[in-house]
């Protein structure tokens, strides 16, 4: 039975509205059985604990500290009991700016400076500044048996990390708890010095339960391009892409499309500890091939992409896109109606006529048929203008986007991926074609 997704909506008189969502036009499975965050599997290995409330949403969302990533660094050498009982004097001058447990361990810290972790001079260690992606990736780097000087220069940290497979949190100059259960997963698959995966490195030592697995199915990873920004991609570093004609038939794709667009296809997902599972689902085709979704768009590699980074089926034919976490629009496309504008899950967008640029002639019951789209923030298609984005204030102080700076809206009855009825209602609502719209209504 297919399921429906509600979509809460804030309209502008302040009061919230449960829109129909998307029931997709092929079978499909929604839910997150099949689909595991970094962060949940860092907790079930014992790499990641928490602090009290375990690997909660609270705390993946917190800095990471240059102490987590010690504690973090110790338990990956099998050396945090030893720290923790420690009873040494000698510390750091800094040391009482942590709890007396941790005082412990940075006084081990002191007297092994071998570890990794010799302080940042003055005698000072630091310990609650922030951790950078360079410094955690040396932490993982030396986990795996390489030695910052010998092996690596600390300046060229991350294109070292970046050969042993670890590039997910490169240029972060700020970790969160989230950034560093990606990193701690996927440094579990790269080799050590000895030539053996990290992951059987410490489940030999007894550092991970020997009953578990390494993270098995297809692995999601995030790239960031200078002009692109922020896409998807396989377990490859291949390019995740969004076809703009699954709006209307999620089986768009057939035949020697599929040949030049293959499905991201696989049992399991591991994605980062920033994504949200629920983000993630299932379709099966008409001819039963099973194919993975994000936010409700059929998720594809291309095969003239042939090395990781490749984006070279961004906006071919207007109509193939790298799937990104943070668009703002998204466009679908229509065998009648032609190209229009949606929100980043396939959710149509309108524009009212009886508006002004800059203007919004809808109020009261207007909002309660035609919810407005407040998105403002993110990333638009390469083939689209960013600057015919922007947004307006309400009467109500809340924002709305607009697009050549006429307002945007929802409409209530479309209930499932791809639905335009709001198309020509009453002569004065229609969808946004971004090829025709000029700010002029149609109707005039």
């Amino acid at each position: 039975m297919k399921k429906v997704r509600k979509l809460l909506l804030t309209l502008s008189i302040g009061a919230m509205l449960l829109v129909p969502g998307l029931t997709l036009a092929a079978d499909t499975t929604e839910g997150t059985g099949a689909v595991k965050t970094d962060a949940q599997t860092s907790a079930e290995l014992g790499l990641l604990v928490g602090d009290g409330n375990g690997v909660n949403a609270e705390y993946l969302a917190k800095s990471t500290t240059r102490i987590q990533a010690a504690i973090i660094s110790l338990r990956l050498q099998g050396k945090l009991d030893e720290a923790s009982a420690y009873t040494g004097k000698d510390n750091f001058a800094d040391a009482n700016q942590v709890g007396v447990s941790e005082q412990a361990i940075l006084a081990f810290l002191h007297s092994n400076p071998q570890y990794g972790w010799s302080g940042e001079g003055a005698n000072r260690f630091n310990p609650l500044a922030p951790v950078s992606s360079q410094q955690l990736y040396k932490v993982l780097l030396e986990s795996q048996g390489y030695k910052s000087g010998k092996d690596f220069v600390y300046k060229d940290t991350e294109s070292f990390a970046v050969s042993k497979g670890m590039d997910q949190i490169s240029g972060v100059s700020t970790l969160t708890n989230a950034h560093v259960s990606t990193a701690l997963v996927e440094s579990l698959s790269g080799s050590t010095s000895e030539g053996q995966k990290l992951f059987d490195k410490l489940q030999k030592d007894g550092i991970i339960p020997a009953s578990a697995k390494l993270p098995a199915g297809e692995r999601i990873g995030l790239r960031t391009d200078a002009k692109l920004g922020t896409f998807l991609v396989d377990g490859k570093g291949r390019t995740l892409y969004f076809f703009s004609k699954d709006a209307q038939n999620l089986d768009a794709c057939q035949g020697q499309c599929l040949a030049n667009w293959p499905f991201l296809s696989a049992d399991q997902l591991q994605i980062p500890a920033t994504m949200n599972p629920e983000d993630f689902s299932m379709v099966t085709h008409a001819g039963g091939a099973k194919q993975w979704m994000y936010k409700g768009w059929p998720l594809y590699t291309f095969v003239k992409d042939k090395k990781a980074g490749d984006t070279l089926g961004e906006g071919v034919m207007g109509v193939w896109f790298a799937a990104k976490p943070d668009y703002r629009i998204m466009l679908g496309s229509n065998s009648e109606l032609g190209q229009y504008l949606t929100d980043d899950h396939g959710r149509t967008l309108y524009y009212f006529t009886k508006d002004k640029p800059q203007m919004s002639a809808c109020e009261g019951e207007c909002l309660a048929m035609w919810p407005v789209y407040g998105t403002i923030d993110g990333g638009v298609p390469s083939t689209m203008k960013e600057a015919d984005f922007g947004t307006i204030t309400r009467p109500d102080g809340s924002k709305q986007a607009t697009y050549k700076g006429y307002p945007l809206y929802y409409f209530v009855k479309d209930a499932k991926h791809g639905d335009a009825l709001g198309q020509n209602v009453k002569g004065v609502w229609f969808v946004v074609d971004p090829v025709k719209f000029s700010g002029v209504p149609v109707s005039q």
